[in-house]
Order: structure tokens, then C-alpha cells, then sequence
């Protein structure tokens, strides 16, 4: 009986970290997944705006502390550019999010199974 313990003690031990664990890296994504959305949604305006604007105005773009004079075509480029690589890691960080939350579920019904075990022996 009391090895038994021991193991099903262990087992939730294990579990609860995995599980602490996991659920602040599903924040972290979740964290990361508003910011990226913010930037791309910041993209999309500035594009829009620009599209107003006369070929021949002249836009900036920042580069470190400073701004840059550049064509109109190309900033609209980079911000297209921008908003893919934020919707590409966004789909990764869900597909990530989705693993952890599997992970989890798998952990928790590892673990059920073994009390079931332990019930019926």
C-alpha cells in the first residue's frame, strides 16, 4: 500500500509541475500572439494610409533610431512583408499552443488511468 502511495504521489507531483509548467508557456504564446497581433494590425493601418498618398510623396522608413527616405513602393513591401512573418508565427505559436494543451490532456489521462489501475488491484 504504501509503495502504491509513493507512485501515485510522484505521478501527481510530476503532473502538477508538467502542468504549471505548461500553462505558463501557453501565457507566454497566448502573450506573444497579442503582440504580433497589435504589430500586424499597426501594418495593415500604415499601409492603408499610405495607398492614399501620391506616388511622389516622399515616406520614411525607421531604421534603428533614424528614418530613411525610401519609395513609396518599397514601404509598402516591407509592410506586407511584416504582416506575413506576423501571421506565419502566429499560425506556429497556435500550432505550438495546440501541442502544449495535447500534452497536457495525455499527461492528465496517463494519469487517471494509473489510479484507475491502482483502484482495481
Amino acid at each position: 500500500m504504501s509503495g502504491v502511495d509513493l507512485e501515485l504521489k510522484k505521478a501527481f507531483t510530476e503532473l502538477q509541475e508538467k502542468k504549471v509548467v505548461t500553462e505558463q508557456k501557453l501565457q507566454i504564446s497566448r502573450i506573444q500572439i497579442e503582440a504580433l497581433k497589435r504589430a500586424k494590425q499597426h501594418s495593415v493601418i500604415t499601409e492603408r494610409e499610405i495607398a492614399g498618398l501620391e506616388p511622389v510623396t516622399k515616406t520614411f522608413e525607421s531604421v534603428g533610431r533614424m528614418f530613411i527616405l525610401t519609395p513609396k513602393d518599397t514601404v509598402q513591401e516591407n509592410l506586407k512583408k511584416k504582416q506575413n512573418h506576423a501571421e506565419e508565427k502566429i499560425k506556429t505559436l497556435e500550432t505550438q499552443m495546440g501541442y502544449l494543451e495535447n500534452s497536457l490532456k495525455e499527461a492528465t489521462n496517463s494519469l487517471r488511468e494509473l489510479v484507475q489501475q491502482k483502484k482495481e488491484s
